[in-house]
């Protein structure tokens, strides 16, 4: 399945490079000259680069479907791509220029926590929608006034997760280890509560993720005797950290986020030096048509939780524009959750079902490819499953979807 994945994505980014060169255009005449502007920023480099290309991609292979059916408000919609390297000073650059010179109405994809950060203030300050798959719980405690929301559960529930996982797994002395992030407190913090509910007990170390050895960081964590570790980094520190527990010769469990110990580091290390890791992540919904339509789409077997999320997000902002009757980024503030959950709406899988409802003056209650969809008022998603895996024989294998 994993070996698929990969071949079918580099088909992907290559077919659709040679999709986006290409010159030809739908014969529709568009009603206004303007095309509306949606930008991506994505990770195409850095930590994030296995997810942002494909994610990019996403965005514009659902546009290009929209605009072969005749665009949104009679007018073509344009994507306008940038890397923010999974770097917070780049994304802010990137993200000025997509404000700035190139008026985008919305941004999609924002990935690394610290990069929504300081990317939200310059979203809000100028009206420009942000949707991300960033999951700090300080994101949505933000006064990012409605302009906002994310798909990706926030920190307070993938904690949970972790730490209820790690004592159903029988660990009673649990230790974090994590760069400081965004994220890392408030992910020890409930961690914690899993685990203290279960009878165990916690502790946690914050280091330098440019540090080329862990062995002083390492030295620390064996004193706590875990017999569970979970790695709150991304891979390439992660990768440096596993390394180093297996030359200390830890036994205990490994348990990481997904994004982290990912199909890469696998490949890239010895296999006695992850064998058994267990990964988390949020899980999509497999089941749905939206996910089905969405690997179609793309022709990726298996796409991850972060293309799957930005699938539902570029629906949502195309949808939202088309009941404004307006493609401004206050309009899409007001009129996402009128197309995510609108009680009353006909379930929808995609944008170009939705607008054609939207037309005929019905309400539409999009049904995602990575779930419901509905946001609180604050801006998270409601609810989540969560896709657990093991590394066995140097695959990473699915265990359950709870």
């Amino acid at each position: 399945m994993m070996k698929n994945h990969t071949l079918n994505r580099r088909h992907f980014l290559g077919a659709s490079s040679l999709l986006l060169g290409s010159t030809a255009l739908p014969s529709f005449v568009w009603a206004q000259g303007e095309p509306i502007k949606i930008g991506t920023l994505t990770p195409l480099t850095g930590s994030g680069g296995p997810y942002g290309p494909v994610m990019a991609n996403t965005v514009k292979a659902v546009v290009d479907e929209v605009n072969a059916a005749g665009g949104v408000l009679g007018r073509k919609i344009e994507v306008i791509s940038e890397d923010d390297q999974t770097n917070p000073e780049a994304g802010v650059r990137a993200a000025r220029k997509l404000i700035d010179v190139d008026a985008v109405s919305a941004i999609v994809g924002t990935w690394a926590s610290s990069v929504t950060t300081a990317v939200a203030p310059l979203c809000w300050e100028s009206k420009t929608f942000l949707a991300t798959v960033s999951g700090a719980d300080s994101i949505t405690e933000l006064p990012h006034q409605g302009y906002l929301v994310r798909t990706q559960p926030n920190t307070t529930l993938q904690g949970r997760k972790f730490g209820e996982f790690a004592a159903a797994e029988g660990a009673k002395r649990v230790f974090f280890v994590s760069p400081q992030t965004p994220y890392a407190e408030s992910q020890f913090q409930n961690i914690t509560k899993a685990v203290e509910a279960a009878g165990g007990e916690t502790s946690s170390l914050i280091y330098d993720d440019k540090k080329p050895s862990y062995r002083s960081e390492v030295d620390e964590v064996m004193r706590f005797e875990p017999d569970a570790i979970i790695f709150g980094g991304y891979t390439p520190d992660t990768t440096v950290m596993l390394k180093e527990l297996y030359r200390a010769g830890y036994q205990g469990k490994k348990i990481a986020f997904a994004y982290a110990v990912n199909e890469k580091l696998v490949n890239s290390v010895p296999a006695e030096v992850v064998e058994g890791c267990y990964t988390i992540a949020p899980s999509s919904n497999e089941s749905s048509t939206a996910y089905q339509r969405l690997v179609k789409l793309i022709g990726v077997d298996s796409p991850d939780p972060y293309t799957v999320q930005v699938y539902d997000q570029i629906n949502l902002i195309i949808m939202a524009m088309a009941a404004a009757g307006d493609s401004s980024g206050t309009a899409i503030k007001d009129n996402i959750r009128k197309v995510s959950q609108a009680a009353d709406g006909t379930k929808v899988d995609n944008a170009v079902d939705g607008l054609k409802l939207i037309a005929e003056g019905k309400p539409v209650n999009y049904e995602g490819a990575s779930g419901p969809c509905d946001f609180t008022d604050k801006g998270d998603i409601s609810d989540s499953s969560f896709r657990y895996e093991q590394v066995r024989d140097g695959k990473l294998t699915l265990i359950k979807i709870a």
